[in-house]
């Protein structure tokens, strides 16, 4: 039996998954950053958990911004 994670269509279908994740993040992020001059570090880190972006990825664009990714 074929598993459902091995199938060429399974991995396309999360890719796409991923790549709308990684938009929707990319510009919560982005808005979030342009909000801290205004707003503050700490009400722009509660915007991104409020929007279910990962602690991981809020702390390193909010507290380190060199370890944005680019592009």
């Amino acid at each position: 039996m074929e598993d459902v994670e091995t199938r060429p269509e399974a991995q396309s279908e999360a890719q796409a998954r991923v790549v709308r994740t990684d938009l929707r993040t990319r510009d919560l992020v982005n808005q979030a950053v342009a909000s801290v001059p205004t707003l503050g570090l700490q009400r722009a880190a509660e915007f991104l958990a409020a929007m279910n972006v990962p602690a991981e990825i809020a702390v390193r664009t909010l507290v380190y911004p060199h370890r944005r990714r680019r592009g």
